[in-house]
């Protein structure tokens, strides 16, 4: 649900209602399935030029434009330098200027990239929904993926449900996938992995870590550079032993205790080499071994939430790696 300033409403919104239409289509088609349908209603207790972002009735993000401006911003991350009013862009927190609309040439000429304010609301709300895709994915719409499989798959789905596993645990493994933003378009091959596991385990964590494995083609092409190579900043080997050790608990069924000073240190180092290689354009992935890595991942999302955090039995043999520092 959107809610919007008055204004705000009136102004942009045919025009927002077209671009969340086509944001619901883009989603769907990458992500492999159709999240719910985006309400927009007036709040007369917003700013007229305000917006708050609610998904099941609690609100996850808010936000305010600036009708008739646009908003500048230096894809460099520097501050803009023409005259307007100096914010912060709501989706991703860099700097951000609105500047009035016939200032619009100038700042393309300067290379700064300018959206309008329907744009700026989607933009956020296209990263709410990549953040709670996960809680989206119902019981319901699980049943509705898999009823809608292929004639030639509806076998794979009878041997697997209720025999092998339920419809509830298939839905714990797409939401797991989702959460870490993972495609689940390519639902045969999920269940392949959840079949091939699923006798030997009955935790989530390893069916997902068997799931992804036979995801690696798609996992390492969507997180490629422009170059077409996958870019990875590794682990040192001293963190590698210091997360293995860490693991306690009996079976598979273990938690992760490190010590809160090498916890610090670890993100700390994460976050010292994802800089440095921003700094060199780089949109790197953190490589683990495969034993560690759902409690890498478990650690680094909680700072760094779009830091990709693959194993090495997800990197497929096709793939051209370029590594581009270490933890």
């Amino acid at each position: 649900r959107v809610a919007t300033g008055r204004a705000y409403r009136i102004v942009e919104g045919r025009r927002l209602t077209d671009q969340i239409r086509a944001l619901r289509k883009t989603l769907a088609t990458e992500f492999g399935f159709v999240m719910p349908p985006v309400r927009i209603l007036d709040n007369m207790r917003l700013a007229n030029q305000g917006y708050a972002i609610r998904i099941k009735e609690m609100e996850a993000g808010l936000g305010e434009v600036r009708l008739g401006h646009l908003m500048a911003m230096d894809p460099r991350g520097g501050q803009v330098e023409l005259p307007g009013e100096h914010v912060r862009e709501p989706a991703f927190g860099l700097p951000a200027t609105w500047v009035a609309d016939d200032l619009r040439e100038e700042a393309t000429f300067r290379g700064y990239t300018v959206v309008d304010p329907a744009t700026v609301l989607t933009t956020h709300l296209t990263e709410i929904l990549k953040e709670n895709m996960a809680d989206l994915l119902s019981y319901a719409e699980v049943q509705k993926l898999l009823k809608e499989l292929p004639e030639n798959q509806k076998k794979l789905v009878d041997d697997l449900i209720p025999g092998v596993v339920n419809a509830a645990t298939i839905q714990r493994v797409l939401q797991a996938l989702l959460k870490e933003r993972v495609s689940i378009r390519d639902l045969p091959q999920i269940l392949e992995g959840i079949g091939e596991a699923a006798p030997h385990t009955a935790s989530v964590t390893q069916l997902v870590e068997q799931v992804r494995a036979r995801l690696a083609r798609q996992l390492c092409w969507a997180n490629r550079g422009e170059d077409g190579a996958l870019p990875i900043i590794t682990l040192a080997a001293d963190w590698e032993q210091a997360f293995a050790e860490a693991l306690i608990g009996p079976g598979e069924d273990k938690q992760l205790a490190l010590a809160p000073s090498r916890l610090q240190d670890f993100i700390r180092g994460v976050r010292d080499t994802f800089e440095r290689a921003a700094l060199q354009g780089e949109q790197p992935v953190l490589l683990t071994s495969p034993g560690i890595r759902p409690y890498v991942r478990s650690i680094i999302e909680r700072f760094r939430g779009q830091t990709v955090v693959m194993s090495q039995n997800e990197i497929h043999p096709r793939a051209r790696l370029k590594t581009v520092g270490m933890v």
